[in-house]
């Protein structure tokens, strides 16, 4: 039996290699397949393929004792050639991964989008509508401080707390010279910056603009750390398309897939356990970043859920429109308090004469915009639903990334033959290791030297988030949770530092909202309190502030006084979306 089996093999072998059925036709052996074979494979020149079987010296790889179809100029051929194939090989089994987060990021793009142009124009509409004296002079703070919220999601080396406070800063001006005192001729550009210091000192804005600090930190984090997970598990996929091949994989890759050919065997095909101790020796490294995966899908499906739980996100942005009306009532009820203490700081500018008093306040109707908010993200519900499903199906994605390559066309599964690295067999005996670093030192196919540094430190990264994410959790939940049961109670200035948001947040904590609508009804009802002069009739001439808005802006996230529009790169928020009105 075992004589007949090793007869078989032979002839399989001879008859395969094309020598001996060339001799017994009468021609002279030829390398006519494996010149067929480099030329389909685009390894490289013919020229490199001898025309007939030699006895060559000088192979490194594919050594034999018969004459073969190989020289040292194609074994460096192959070698080129098998990194090339094993980077095809990979993206290949990346390019589903990397389809879905990179198509759902495009998806999530443009619902974000809609709802940060929407909250954008909502508020836009507020200067407009209620306080048209500043409306064109106030655009451009609005206009940065969404561009700022954009890129804070993105992930850029700024907070909440300094757009927020920047556009009040900027606002400041503009609500003093044309609501408070729309007499003011005289706002050059040293008086206009005495104002924005002198807001962060007096505080006009009352605690709006901390409670605006404070909901805008708290609904947004989660979606910068989802955006920042997507731009991570991106360049995960990319390193590991990329990485790079050592010497002994590239020889092996090299022996198991080429060598065969140098003695005219191009149709044998390599033993599954060959394949397997070869491929998880050349991704010994990136197995390894298995369990750190693991935890960033887990994570990713965490922040994924934590945004499609609520609508803290949609609330928070539609209601910057809300906070910055209260905000503003809230300094022109304390006007005279204010102009008072402008006047000794920064002195008193030139007024036009006659009768001329603070604009009156004017109540503002919240603009309701239900439905553009569930047409911009109802319709991914079921998109946010493919794509978490999909991504918890890739937990095991580089713990399985070598069974996946030596799966289909690359290897013998039915056949009784195959190639051992050395010759054809009816099956591999040496054993067959397992995945990671550890398990490749009884490696019998190749030697593994150490962990890549571009994987090490993708491993890093990986853990570094993972353990940001599960710190940054349990750190919101312990300030977030027990925030209802006590919001009942009386208010505070102890309460303004309450804690809401932490540094890596970039807020300060404020306390529960002293509404302005309350004052306002309280003043009607005693009209011997209010404070505020009748509407003026006169126009304004705003040339001057305008001027001092342009020179203010300097402050901006761009630093040259103009704000970005919304950067397309906001692709890389891949995942916001899905979730802000997708139910589970």
């Amino acid at each position: 039996m075992a004589a007949g089996g090793s007869r078989a093999v032979l002839g399989l072998w001879l008859l395969a290699a094309g020598l001996c059925g060339a001799v017994a036709a009468g021609r002279s052996p030829s390398c006519h397949e494996v010149r067929t074979a480099f030329q389909l494979r685009q390894i490289g020149p013919l020229k490199l393929v001898p025309d007939v079987p030699t006895a060559e010296s000088d192979l490194q790889i594919c050594q034999h004792r018969a004459p073969t179809c190989c020289t040292k100029k194609m074994e460096e051929s192959y070698q080129a050639a098998v990194r090339r194939e094993r980077t095809q090989s990979i993206q290949a089994l990346n390019f589903e991964l990397k389809y879905m987060i990179v198509g759902h990021i495009t998806a999530f793009q443009e619902a974000f989008e809609s709802l940060l142009r929407f909250a954008e124009n909502r508020t836009s509409t507020l200067f407009e509508t209620a306080y048209r004296p500043m409306a064109k002079e106030a655009a451009e703070p609005v206009k940065e401080l969404f561009t700022d919220i954009s890129l804070y999601i993105l992930g850029a080396e700024t907070t909440v707390e300094s757009a927020v406070l920047r556009f009040f800063d900027s606002l400041f001006p503009l609500v003093y010279s044309r609501l408070i005192n729309p007499g003011i001729t005289d706002l050059s550009e040293d008086y206009t910056e005495c104002l924005r210091l002198t807001r962060q000192d007096i505080n006009p804005f009352g605690h709006y603009s901390k409670n605006m600090v404070t909901e805008l930190s708290k609904s947004l984090w989660a979606s910068r750390m989802l955006s920042q997970a997507l731009s991570l598990g991106i360049e995960v996929i990319n390193t590991t398309e990329h990485a790079a091949m050592s010497r002994e994989c590239s020889r092996a890759l090299v022996k198991m897939q080429y060598c065969p050919h140098c003695q005219g065997l191009t149709l044998i095909r390599p033993c599954v356990g060959y394949c397997l101790n070869v491929m998880r020796g050349c991704l010994a490294s990136v197995a390894e970043l298995d369990t750190q995966w693991r935890l960033f899908i887990s994570t990713l499906e965490s922040l994924t859920n934590a945004i499609a739980a609520s609508q803290e996100l949609e609330m928070a942005l539609s209601g910057i429109r809300s906070s910055i009306n209260e905000a503003i009532l809230h300094a022109q009820l304390n006007g005279p308090q204010l102009s008072a203490t402008v006047d000794k700081v920064c002195g008193q500018p030139k007024q036009q004469e006659g009768n001329l008093s603070s604009a009156s306040i004017v109540p503002v109707k919240e603009v309701t915009g239900t439905q553009t908010f569930v047409m911009a993200h109802t319709s991914l519900n079921n998109k946010r639903r493919e794509f978490i499903s999909y991504m918890k199906r890739s937990q095991t994605f580089y713990a399985s990334i070598a069974e996946r390559l030596c799966d289909g066309d690359l290897v013998m599964r039915d056949s009784s033959t195959c190639w051992n690295g050395e010759d054809v067999v009816e099956s591999y005996t040496s054993r067959v290791v397992s995945n990671g670093l550890k398990a490749q030192v009884n490696n019998p196919e190749l030697k593994v030297r150490g962990l890549d540094p571009l994987i090490n430190n993708l491993i890093d990264k990986l853990q570094h988030f993972n353990q940001l994410d599960a710190e940054k959790a349990k750190l919101k939940l312990k300030r977030w949770g027990p925030r209802d049961a006590g919001s009942g109670g009386g208010r505070s200035e102890d309460m303004e530092s309450s804690g809401d948001c932490d540094d890596e947040d970039g807020c300060q904590g404020s306390g529960d909202r002293v509404h302005t609508a309350d004052i306002l009804k309280e003043k009607k009802a005693h009209p011997e309190n209010r404070n505020e002069p009748k509407p003026t009739v006169k126009k304004i001439d705003t040339t001057t502030s305008r001027s001092t808005v342009k020179s203010s802006s300097k402050h901006s996230v761009t630093g040259n006084g103009s704000s970005p529009a919304l950067s397309p790169s906001l692709a890389v928020l891949a995942a916001l979306a899905v979730l802000w009105h997708c139910p589970l």
